[in-house]
């Protein structure tokens, strides 16, 4: 019996969100996209992605309604829509999986409440006021230690800085240096 290729004979929810998050590059794409990563040649520098794999992904989740393509001075970016939004406890949660289950030479990502000024435990609650930010409320700058994998492309030097997250970056602006 030959395999299958896609998920649209599961008949279940699931099955149906794994068509449009499943393939291997999209929940990446999507994270860099919460961190402020918007435009095509930021997204394939700091992912190291072929530009045919990053175009597919993105018409599928732009197709799919999780993010637009809105122009900008010649250059497309790409925004996260409210489905891609709601995509976020999915992300942070996988995260924090992999922080836990898996192995690895990187500090974690630590994320605060904006208005807390608080980091949010490994559920995504405030530990000060209790509640579950959304991504717009939150900030996002790199943990503490050692990251054997430091990348040193435009966009990975950028999120070393703590920033707002869904708010663009400008890898070109401020280059932190060694």
């Amino acid at each position: 019996m030959a395999l299958g290729t896609g998920y649209d004979q599961q008949g279940c929810y699931l099955a149906r969100a794994l068509e449009v998050v499943g393939e291997r590059w999209t929940l990446l794409i999507l994270r860099d996209c919460f961190y402020g990563v918007r435009r095509f040649t930021d997204l394939r520098e700091h992912l190291d992605i072929s530009r045919a794999v990053l175009t597919d992904r993105l018409d599928t989740l732009v197709a799919n309604g999780v993010l637009t393509r809105e122009g900008s001075g010649g250059h497309p970016e790409y925004l996260l829509t409210t489905a891609g939004r709601a995509l976020w406890p999915t992300i942070f949660a996988l995260s924090k999986w992999g922080e836990q289950h898996t192995t690895g030479s990187h500090p974690a990502r630590l994320f605060s409440h904006a208005a807390c000024d608080t980091d949010i435990d490994d559920a995504g609650q405030c530990r000060t006021c209790g509640r579950i930010p959304g991504p717009e409320d939150l900030v996002v700058r790199p943990g503490p230690g050692a990251n054997a994998m430091r990348r040193s492309d435009r966009v990975a030097r950028a999120l070393e800085r703590p920033h707002h997250m869904l708010t663009p970056i400008d890898p070109a602006a401020d280059p932190i240096t060694e």
